[in-house]
């Protein structure tokens, strides 16, 4: 079985792991409440989506 002749480098090892970071998911504006949710869901503080109110929410929590 095949193995490594020299150690890899921090560079090259790095250089590899380049694309294997966490992005920030995307966020955006709730046009009703103006809270920050996620794109293309329903807003979790109100419950509107697209301008118009699909979910009842209760705040009585």
């Amino acid at each position: 079985m095949p193995n490594p002749k020299k150690r890899t480098t921090r560079g090259k090892r790095g250089s590899r792991r380049s694309h294997d970071g966490l992005a920030t998911p995307p966020t955006c504006i709730c046009s009703e409440c103006g809270e920050v949710k996620r794109p293309h869901n329903i807003c979790p503080q109100c419950g509107s989506y697209k301008g118009k109110t699909v979910v009842e929410h209760d705040d009585t929590l």
